[in-house]
């Protein structure tokens, strides 16, 4: 159990991210939310979140693009809720483009969210977890992280770095027993992403939903079904537990068998 615990999660307004701060809730941890979206909708999640699991939930609208909005939603997960405990590097962009037809100001911006933000989460909240003897840090790398699919430059060199990262992290607490840093590597889950874009190819091919998500994940995960964020959030949830404290620096695959498929 994380009861009493806090967990500060990027981009947790839906998705991955929103699996992974009910997984924590349900055990115990107050978590603070962060993440773009409708308001309305973005605190409907929050109360129900709250509701359903009787611990505090916050939310901070923190652009992960800027230094000083980093350091406030940190400022502000601590003030409201309590050191941060667990932080979890969920937020990403992503662009579909060649190389060559790459516009650099997206890719910086790309690094910004995807990587940089990281870093800096993990730089601004690491000084703390050591004070107190306890740490989990957990970075939301990819498939993509271990292998390749064109026209996804920034989304593979980012992911591939974030799984860089926790290891560089997690060699510089080897002697902390109680603080752990690893990356996990999703396959294709059920996001609002992926069912909007499975839609939009059923649409484009009159196909049903069912076909299109075969179609969606063929030569993904050869069983043909997606990845739950419940499944993600579970997996980051056992991460955070006593019971792997001697799980760090690792980057553990959750693909359904996508990276061992010939």
């Amino acid at each position: 159990m994380l009861k009493g615990r806090t967990a500060l999660i990027s981009g947790s307004t839906g998705g991955i991210g929103h699996g992974t701060a009910d997984a924590l809730a349900a055990q115990g941890c107050n978590v603070m939310l962060n993440g773009f979206g409708d308001p309305d909708a973005i605190e409907a999640t929050r109360s129900a979140l709250e509701e359903k699991h009787g611990v505090k939930i916050g939310y901070h609208g923190a652009d992960l693009r800027k230094l000083d909005e980093i350091e406030d939603l940190v400022a502000a997960t601590e003030r409201e809720l309590g050191p941060v405990d667990i932080l979890v590097n969920n937020a990403v962009v992503r662009n579909f483009s060649p190389i060559e037809e790459f516009d650099p100001v997206v890719w910086q911006d790309a690094l910004d969210v995807n990587l940089t933000s990281g870093f800096n989460l993990i730089r601004l909240t690491l000084g703390g977890m050591r004070k107190r003897g306890y740490g989990r840090i957990v970075n939301l790398a990819s498939t993509l992280g271990i292998m390749a699919m064109p026209d996804r430059i920034d989304y593979i060199v980012t992911k591939t770095a974030l799984m860089g990262l926790a290891r560089g992290v997690a060699i510089e607490t080897q002697d902390e027993p109680n603080i752990t840093v690893n990356a996990i590597c999703p396959g294709a889950v059920r996001t609002p992403a992926a069912e909007t874009r499975v839609a939009n190819l059923a649409e484009s091919k009159s196909i049903s939903l069912e076909e299109a998500t075969k179609e969606f994940l063929d030569g993904r995960q050869p069983t043909d079904r997606f990845i739950e964020p419940a499944q993600v959030g579970a997996l980051i949830a056992f991460l955070c537990s006593d019971a792997a404290n001697v799980i760090t620096g690792t980057s553990i695959p959750i693909d359904d068998g996508w990276t061992i498929s010939p």
